[in-house]
């Protein structure tokens, strides 16, 4: 276990101190920076330039600046990364891609242009039509506007052998997380909800061609080692949300008997858990990749898959429950959830649904309906 305790603490120390890892990431690979906010971003195409692409996920800043661009019903990541963006947290970003995929997003892309124009701010709208060609051939269209933008902006060029590499690079990323999951779900309770957590998240604040190999070595340790005593027979659940935040969160997840075995978080599995198939150049790639992702609140679904997804994934992980960490303010996830209940109770599948922010100040009344969740099952 030393070994699988070194390589997480490593991880870990990258995830808890993002604003470290990203400069020093900066000075180690020479290359500029890009925030990229939630949900989904074209990280390959800031990747082919040449650039670092960083993820942009919020955190646990408190402060008031952001009230003077956001209203207070919004939700905790879009605050903290305002407020982050107005302390000059993110000057070290050369430019932020900034998504369109709620309505708050859409604020943030005009008030930041305002409140902190420095940071350069390339919007991007996804089809929702993704599968359609109409859509694929708009999709392509507006990747090759941000890419050309980008390059503009921070004086740098791609080829299309340097996005095809980019593109490599991230399905090599996600199947490595694919695997890595899939270790966790294979020796339940080896490592905690947290220390699971952190893995995923380091690899928003490091090169992708540094952080692939520490995952690799870490998923080889976990297969070979053996869960220890005092970690067995702890009940294994599936989580949904967009994040699995705050930390402490997941640690009431830890002392309440749950290890997580599953996601559906936008944070993390969702991230990765699409390949992008071998077709065409590659905005090609990534086109159809988007075209192929299912089961998320911010992509068009017609057939409403999600609540499906999470029943198979419950049952090919041998979950025995599911906890659903609705984002306060978070519409689109609140859209979903009657229609992903309603496919729960279909399958008879426990379920427990909590409300979170980023910024709480006490978790006492989570940890409540957490352990009535857990003596239930």
């Amino acid at each position: 276990m030393n070994g699988i305790n070194d390589k997480i603490n490593e991880l870990k120390a990258i995830s808890q101190n993002p604003g470290q890892s990203v400069a020093q990431a900066i000075k180690d690979t020479g290359k500029k920076a890009v925030g990229c906010f939630p949900i989904y971003t074209p990280d390959e195409v800031v990747y082919a330039l040449g650039l670092l692409p960083v993820g942009m996920w919020g955190g646990p800043s408190k402060g008031n600046k952001s009230s003077k661009y956001l209203q207070t019903f919004c939700c905790s990541i879009m605050k903290a990364n305002t407020e982050q963006a107005l302390g000059g947290d993110y000057d070290m970003l050369s430019a932020v891609i900034v998504t369109s995929f709620c309505d708050t997003l859409k604020c943030i892309i005009e008030d930041w242009k305002i409140a902190v124009p420095h940071l350069n701010i390339v919007p991007i709208v996804y089809p929702q039509n993704r599968k359609s060609n109409s859509g694929k051939t708009y999709f392509k269209a507006e990747l090759k506007r941000v890419a050309d933008e980008l390059a503009e902006i921070t004086d740098t060029s791609y080829t299309d052998e340097s996005l095809a590499a980019a593109v490599d690079l991230y399905d090599e990323y996600r199947r490595t997380l694919q695997d890595f999951v899939k270790s966790v779900a294979e020796k339940p309770g080896l490592i905690t909800p947290l220390e699971r957590h952190h893995v995923v998240k380091a690899g928003y604040f490091i090169d992708k061609k540094d952080y692939v190999p520490k995952v690799k070595a870490l998923t080889e340790d976990i297969r070979a080692a053996e869960v220890p005593s005092d970690r067995q027979g702890l009940n294994p659940i599936v989580i949904s949300g967009i994040i699995g935040e705050p930390d402490g969160l997941l640690e009431v997840f830890d002392e309440c008997g749950f290890t997580v075995v599953g996601d559906d978080l936008a944070q993390e599995s969702r991230q990765f858990r699409t390949i992008a198939p071998n077709v065409g150049d590659g905005f090609d790639r990534m086109v159809e990749r988007i075209a192929m992702q299912d089961g998320c609140a911010f992509l068009y679904d017609e057939e409403k898959r999600r609540g499906r997804m999470i029943v198979d994934l419950a049952k090919e992980t041998g979950a025995v429950g599911v906890i659903f960490n609705q984002l306060k303010f978070c519409d689109p996830e609140e859209f979903d959830w009657p229609l992903v209940k309603k496919e729960f109770n279909a399958a008879e599948l426990p379920y427990l649904y909590i409300e979170t922010e980023q910024q709480m100040d006490s978790l006492e009344q989570v940890r409540t309906s957490i352990q009535t969740f857990g003596e239930l099952l």
